[in-house]
């Protein structure tokens, strides 16, 4: 690691100049007592930390123009409030610049530069807690964490409520997902004013500035990444880093363009609990008029606000692309259930041997590296959601050689992954898991995908007797910490995880590389049996501006044949079949599915090249066109090679337009090997129709894109061959 490393402390009264005139962050008709102010280290972003009438508030401006206005910042303890009554003991400046490598990832180098102020506050009175919020500015971030320090007036403390708001001085755009719904997460996005949304929320719930009865379901609020844009072009978004031991943030609309804080309850209806020394999640902010800046560098924030890596050797976290007997079961080809068969054919059970040795050999075949292969243990025999309980993630089912198709997958250079879904029974899967992930190492498997399907959005919590105790939230402080718990016990063993049903993306794949990717949001198995024919073209699109802001997310793309009338009548891919093969361009993911039946793939074996030919761990990212919700274009280059990717997706509309390649090398030739919509093309009325062209290019070329209606684009560049260049047509 390069560090570069700059601290610059003073008390005070002689480390901070005052507060430009232009910034502040005192609640309006309040007059400052304390004000300290920090800027970016290119100075475009500047934060003011303001302390009046004992209050801390906080402002920040991008470019001299006020981004969020003076919001509050504190708590309500179970114990007495920590919102007012503070005096200043000190403060602190501190600036640093490194450089670190991510063993995989969308840049090969992550890159952490931010000038901060930390203060510690002290209440007045008998008990006088100390609370200390550090501050942190990057050159397109502002990012803020809570501190309890060791203290005798404050050991064991139960957070009631968080009071942090984020108060916009205008009524933005904002691309937004509910939060506190059914299936968590997995919702379809909405594009409002924050003004509507409000509006929404009164609708259906009353009036959220009231407040709420914890103990009860929460009012409406959105869920993080949660993306706007400003009338004058400034792009924000909201999330959290580093949520470690703590309630996941929701944000609640306000009155006045404010959005706050909202954590998830326990049953019991505190927030957090916590002993001091404890530390809050990072609360930060996306600033810029650049879209490209905040797709390209939102979850690169939120790594560089976690700690390093706590996995001395990572050599054995490896990305890679795998296949599974996945997809036929949500069509009904096959069944996870043994004692029915399935519902598209008579097939029944998909996890047996002879099925998942044919998909070994597909692997093995076309060099993917591993094969999903769910309904292989015991528990899937009944209704399972309602008996998650009885599942077992040691014994298979009679139909599966465990252990033979763990020696069988390795004789072709494949890995199993193994399947936990636990059906949101965490105490049946905690007493197991162990016991599990040790199975695991012993027969050579290092990949486990892990499911909590029957959240709705509560999981219930038992103690060890098996009486219930209450029913907790997914984002709640209990599923953090067993979310936290499976990912270091599963580095003990070199399980890498995939998790579906998850708690949200913070970041937290720099301390924890083996927890490489995750759900998090609406998929592809939506298109096989949702009740409102699955995710409508734009879908795609907004998750690049939402979800995919927070990280990898294992959306299973891939699907070439998207209309499946043996299997299911009223359900299809909702894409061209183009569409499938850029998403793995525009969707990141180190574990990334090919997710169609082979059967498919052999039938289009030109377009499955694509999906061959397609890494998953790349050395730059950069995106380079794209509005939100309508198109976007992403190029990505292949770590440790010469190759670049590049995809494009669209909405229902079609899209055409140029395309320069300035990202590509100086003095060098490209084959670009392109995969596109047929000019007739239209994911409503001909999706499989496309084109496969090859020609030859420069950073100096510029390729026209079409996008039909519904559909994508995508190219491979490589360097092109003598042969190549002698044979194939230069292109701009």
């Amino acid at each position: 690691m390069k560090n570069r490393f700059s601290l610059l402390i003073a008390v005070v009264a002689l480390s901070f100049s005052v507060g430009v005139p232009w910034l502040s962050a005192a609640p309006a008709g309040k007059k400052v007592q304390i004000e300290k102010v920090v800027t970016s280290p290119d100075n475009k972003i500047s934060l003011a930390f303001s302390l009046t009438d004992g209050t801390p508030a906080y402002a920040v401006n991008f470019k001299k123009r006020p981004v969020i206005l003076s919001s509050a910042l504190g708590f309500d303890l179970k114990d007495g409030a920590m919102k007012t009554g503070f005096t200043l003991l000190d403060a602190m400046k501190s600036s640093k610049d490194e450089t670190w490598i991510q063993p995989w990832g969308e840049e090969r180098e992550g890159h952490n530069h931010y000038n901060e102020l930390a203060v510690t506050l002290q209440q007045a009175g008998d008990q006088g807690r100390k609370l200390r919020i550090v501050f942190r500015v990057f050159d397109d971030a502002i990012a803020f964490r809570y501190e309890w320090p060791e203290q005798a007036a404050l050991k064991d403390f139960d957070i009631m409520d968080e009071l942090t708001e984020f108060v916009f001085p205008a009524d933005h755009m904002a691309l937004w997902q509910p939060a506190f719904r059914p299936q968590a997460s997995e919702q379809l996005y909405a594009k409002t004013r924050l003004s509507e949304l409000l509006r929404q929320t009164r609708l259906e719930h009353g009036d959220a500035s009231a407040g709420d009865n914890p103990k009860k379901d929460p009012v409406k609020a959105v869920t993080t990444p949660l993306i706007m844009q400003t009338d004058d072009g400034i792009f924000l978004v909201i999330h959290e880093a580093d949520l470690t031991d703590y309630a996941a943030m929701e944000l609640q609309p306000r009155d006045n363009n404010t959005l706050k804080c909202y954590l998830a309850p326990w049953s019991d209806g505190v927030r957090v609990k916590a002993s001091a020394p404890s530390v809050s999640p990072w609360r930060f902010v996306m600033i810029s008029d650049k879209l490209s800046d905040i797709v390209e560098k939102t979850s690169a924030t939120a790594l560089n606000l976690n700690p390093p890596s706590r996995i001395a050797d990572t050599s054995w976290i490896k990305p890679g692309k795998y296949v599974g007997i996945w997809w036929g079961m949500h069509l009904g080809k096959y069944t996870w259930n043994p004692s029915k068969p399935g519902e598209g054919s008579s097939d029944g059970l998909g996890a047996t041997t002879k099925n998942t040795r044919e998909y070994i050999d597909f692997a093995g075949k076309y060099g993917f590296s591993g094969v999903l292969v769910e309904g292989w243990n015991m528990g899937w025999a009944r209704d399972w959601v309602a008996h998650a309980a009885e599942f077992s993630f040691t014994e298979p089912n009679p139909e599966f050689d465990l252990p033979g198709l763990a020696a069988y997958a390795h004789e072709k250079g494949v890995d199993l992954i193994s399947h936990h879904e636990t059906g949101a029974v965490i105490t049946n899967y905690e007493a197991q898991v162990e016991a599990a992930f040790a199975q695991c190492e012993r027969l050579g498997i290092h990949h486990v995908k892990s499911g909590y399907v029957g959240m709705e959005p509560r999981v219930n919590r038992y103690d060890t007797n098996g009486r219930l105790i209450g029913a907790e939230y997914l984002d709640g402080q209990y599923m953090v910490r067993h979310y936290r718990k499976i990912a270091i016990l599963a580095a003990k063993y070199h399980i890498m995880l995939d998790a579906h049903e998850p708690i949200k993306d913070t970041g937290e794949q720099r301390t924890w590389p083996n927890f490489m990717s995750r759900e998090g949001a609406r998929g592809q198995e939506y298109n096989a049996w949702a009740a409102d024919g699955g995710n409508p073209p734009n879908h795609d699109v907004n998750l690049v501006f939402t979800r995919f802001l927070s990280g990898p997310f294992d959306f299973t793309p891939g699907v070439i044949q998207v209309t499946y009338p043996q299997y299911k009548k009223n359900n299809r891919v909702n894409t061209t079949a183009a569409k499938q093969l850029a998403m793995y361009v525009t969707f990141y993911s180190p574990l990334q599915m090919a997710a169609d039946l082979p059967e498919n793939y052999e039938k289009h074996l030109d377009l499955f090249q694509f999906i061959v030919d397609v890494p998953a761990d790349w050395e730059e990212t950069h995106m380079l066109n794209g509005e939100i919700g309508e198109y976007v274009t992403m190029a990505r280059k292949q770590r440790g090679g010469e190759d670049w990717f590049i995809g494009s997706i669209t909405n229902e509309k079609k899209h055409d337009f140029d395309l320069p390649l300035k990202f590509l090398a100086n003095n060098k030739t490209y084959t670009a090997e392109i995969y596109r919509d047929a000019d007739d093309a239209d994911w409503k009325t001909n999706p499989i129709a496309y084109k496969i062209e090859k020609r030859l290019v420069t950073r100096d070329s510029i390729l026209s894109l079409h996008l039909a209606p519904g559909g994508g684009e995508a190219i491979r560049l490589k360097p092109a061959t003598q042969k190549e260049q002698e044979t194939l047509k230069t292109k701009g």
